[in-house]
C-alpha cells in the first residue's frame, strides 16, 4: 500500500527540483494521456472496491487508453480536426462518473459499518 505513495511522493519532487520542460507541440498529447491515465486510476480504484480489481486488466487498460487518446490527437493534428477533443469528452464523462460510483460505494460502506456498530 505504501509503494504509490513513495512512487507519487518521488515524482513530486523530481518535478519541483529539475528543469524538465515538456516543448509545447506536445502539451496536447501530454494534457489528454494524463486525463486518460486519470480515468484508468479512477476505473482501478473503482474495481477495487467493487471487488472486481484485476492487475492485468488495470495494466492493459492504462497503456492502451494512453496510446488511444494519444494517438487521436495525432491523428487529429494532421488531419486539421480537433479530435483531441472528443477524447477529452469522453475519457472526462467516464472520469466524472467513476468519482460518482466510488463516492456512493464509500458512502454506502461507511453507512454499513455505522449500521452494524449501532447494532
Amino acid at each position: 500500500m505504501w509503494l504509490p505513495f513513495l512512487g507519487l511522493l518521488i515524482g513530486i519532487l523530481l518535478g519541483f527540483f529539475t528543469e524538465f520542460r515538456v516543448p509545447d507541440e506536445y502539451l496536447n498529447y501530454l494534457s489528454i494521456a494524463v486525463l486518460a491515465a486519470l480515468d484508468t486510476l479512477f476505473g482501478g480504484i473503482r474495481a477495487h472496491l467493487q471487488g472486481t480489481f484485476e492487475g492485468n486488466v488495470f495494466l492493459s487498460g492504462f497503456f492502451f487508453n494512453i496510446l488511444l487518446a494519444a494517438g487521436l490527437a495525432f491523428l487529429g493534428v494532421h488531419l486539421g480536426v480537433d479530435l483531441y477533443l472528443a477524447a477529452i469528452f469522453a475519457f472526462g464523462v467516464r472520469l466524472f462518473n467513476n468519482i460518482a460510483v466510488i463516492r456512493r460505494l464509500i458512502l454506502s460502506n461507511w453507512q454499513q459499518k455505522q449500521t452494524e456498530k449501532d447494532a
